[in-house]
């Protein structure tokens, strides 16, 4: 068979071009998955190439391209056949700014559902502290010393500054806060297993009680007191335990399984790796806001401004916001390295140049 060489090249090596871009990103990104269209082309290049591969392997004189085409083909090669899970490596870094976002958006109706469970909570506990405050705040409220009249326990709190009341405990006061709100957050995640009845209630209960503690210390005009002391780690653990909630319901999604044909296993295997991401994530957040806590909010003016203490917590909810929000949108994995518009090509044995100059293949050139 006989072919216009230096034409057949010029109207190649664009798909040439681009099947090593894909190439690229691939193995730069070892955490990448290509979308139906995407793979869809990969496979359509692979194969064309391979076609090309086989009509110039008769040329002697186009070795050097030849070369270049075979390895191209056996990247191709390697990548469809490849096993991937035995070379993955974490990368912690890039599952926190990219992985744990996208997870957290990808079940955003879950998400939505605790809020809405726990608002409806909080209404509930609001409501009851302001029809009978004695009496409910000892049903709703779990720890005695939330029993009592808020102008007595902020008079006590701010006239606690002759001594570091925290002296010596304070990283023991934060493991506590971390321990204990992990055990909650991992309950209400396993109760996901009731098909989501359990985490709803759960997340009803929280919700009581938080809006009981906000409604008390409003209704006594210590609304300042109250933002001060729980905004700095409240920021962080509120949204966790509502992740918390998100990832029980995604569980009972899987095992309610309404509108998927799927078997319970398939669907338990879909969601798998979703949970353990969100549950990663919830013990980070449960881990900053320990620490918050424990070295932060239990301090009350005059040693700490209610206004610094507010603003503390006001900017970490608005970075949350930002991170779960934003954080890994602007691409999909592996996009990261594809060339944009206006980028130039990635380097390779071929550089097209306009047909006034020679089409440079390697180190040799052909004029035309």
């Amino acid at each position: 068979m006989i072919i216009d060489v230096q034409r057949f090249i010029e109207q190649e090596s664009p798909k040439w071009r681009e099947l090593e871009t894909l190439l690229d990103a691939m193995e730069r990104d070892e955490f990448s998955r290509l979308e139906l269209p995407r793979v869809l082309r990969f496979h359509e290049l692979y194969e064309r190439v391979s076609a090309d591969l086989a009509r110039i392997a008769t040329f002697v004189s186009e070795q050097e391209t030849r070369t270049y085409l075979e390895a191209l083909v056996g990247r191709a090669y390697g990548q469809i056949h490849e096993t991937r899970e035995g070379r993955r490596v974490f990368h912690f870094g890039r599952w926190l700014v990219v992985t744990l976002p996208r997870t957290f958006r990808r079940h955003r109706r879950a998400f939505q559902l605790a809020v809405a469970a726990l608002a409806a909570g909080a209404a509930l506990g609001a409501f009851a502290v302001g029809l009978d405050a004695p009496a409910s705040k000892q049903i709703v409220l779990p720890f005695r010393e939330l029993w009592g009249g808020p102008q007595e326990r902020v008079a006590a709190e701010e006239t606690r500054v002759s001594r570091d009341r925290l002296s010596g405990i304070k990283a023991q006061g934060a493991a506590w806060y971390m321990a204990n709100n992990t055990q909650v957050a991992l309950r209400m995640i396993a109760l996901g297993a009731t098909w989501g009845i359990g985490t709803l209630i759960d997340l009803f209960g929280t919700g009581a009680m938080v809006g009981a503690v906000f409604a008390d210390y409003v209704a006594a005009g210590k609304t300042k007191f109250v933002l001060g002391w729980l905004l700095p780690h409240g920021s962080v653990e509120i949204p966790a335990i509502l992740m918390a909630g998100q990832a029980g319901l995604v569980l009972a999604g899987a095992l309610i399984g309404r509108g998927r044909r799927a078997p319970l296993r398939e669907r338990m295997r879909r969601v798998g790796g979703d949970l353990v991401t969100l549950i990663g994530g919830i013990i980070v957040l449960l881990v900053w806001a320990g620490a918050i806590e424990a070295f932060l909010s239990q301090y009350h003016e005059p040693v700490l401004p209610y206004s610094l203490k507010i603003g503390v917590g006001c900017a970490q909810l608005g970075l949350l916001a930002l991170w779960l929000g934003v954080s890994g949108r602007r691409a999909t994995p592996g996009d990261e390295n594809r060339p944009t518009r206006d980028a130039p090509a990635p380097s390779s044995p071929i550089r097209q140049t306009s047909t006034a100059k020679p089409l440079v293949i390697g180190h040799s050139s052909l004029d035309t």
